[in-house]
């Protein structure tokens, strides 16, 4: 089962890749039904049975992955002739069959570092622990990310990192992986400030969203601007987060504020209608001969 061992490599190595399964054999094929095989951007796992077939795959599964670079990518399909009479573009294969194969696109699962898992980052933790993703949890503080404080996040869908980085938080930042989305809300304004500053001269991070009012965003951006930042830069910032219509203080409240503001920007990565995936389905959805 070398595929699975290849979408656990991806997903470790926050890698977009492509999921190749035989859907279809009429007639004599290399593999039955089923057989599958992952392609990455430089290698593959497993197998959908070699020659012209093979070569084909993994050409528009690289295809794909180069495409989801740019935007959103839904499944294709193809089908091939496996005849001696069939032009081909890697050899021929004369098994005499014909075979639809399925590419799945795998994206890379969103990551996300929550800077202070008090009363508002542990209600959070707690609702984005249950959704497939990488979630960053850092606070100068041990006792907040010890094992025992964690104990709700046992069951987590989540690949959860837990960073020990003492006073220093903010040296976790260069370490997270490359569009983390990262969530200021600490103890403590000075630590905050420190982190927006480290944040902002991150190049490879995602968004940044600072909790607070409109009095300490006042306060920090004026701070930010002094220190050198660009005010284009600092307005990378959000402030506040989650979502302001919704009543209530209480820290579940806005815990649940700020998951369903994030989980509706990762949703803007996936297809945007079943009618556009069709579409983009039926472009490549041509026979190979």
């Amino acid at each position: 089962m070398d595929w699975i061992r290849g979408v656990q490599r991806l997903r470790e190595q926050r890698e977009a890749g492509v999921l190749v399964t035989v859907t279809e054999v009429t007639g004599h094929a290399p593999r039955e039904a089923g057989a599958k095989m992952v392609v990455s951007e430089t290698r593959t796992w497993g197998s959908i049975g070699g020659g012209n077939l093979e070569a084909v795959a993994v050409d528009r599964a690289r295809s794909l992955i180069d495409t989801m670079r740019t935007r959103p990518v839904p499944p294709a399909t193809f089908t091939s002739d496996l005849s001696d009479k069939a032009p081909a573009e890697h050899g021929v294969q004369c098994c005499g069959g014909r075979v639809t194969v399925l590419l799945e696109p795998l994206g890379v699962r969103p990551a996300v570092a929550i800077f202070g898992v008090g009363h508002v980052g542990t209600e959070l933790a707690r609702i984005l622990a249950r959704h497939d993703l990488d979630l960053h949890l850092v606070d100068s503080r041990p006792e907040q990310i010890d094992a025992a404080a964690l104990t709700p996040l046992g069951d987590a869908v989540a690949a959860v990192h837990v960073h020990h980085e003492g006073v220093l938080p903010e040296l976790v930042l260069s370490r997270l992986p490359a569009g983390t989305h990262v969530l200021v809300m600490t103890h403590d304004h000075a630590e905050d400030i420190a982190l927006c500053d480290a944040a902002l001269r991150a190049t490879h991070l995602g968004p940044i969203g600072l909790i607070g009012s409109s009095a300490k965003w006042g306060r920090f951006r004026r701070r930010l601007v002094a220190d050198g930042h660009e005010p284009s830069d600092v307005d990378r910032i959000v402030t506040p987060i989650g979502l302001p219509s919704l009543p209530g203080k209480e820290p579940a409240v806005i815990a649940v504020g700020v998951a369903a503001a994030l989980l509706a920007s990762f949703a803007i990565a996936a297809p945007a209608s079943a009618a556009e995936a069709e579409m983009e389905s039926d472009a490549v959805d041509e026979p190979v001969r």
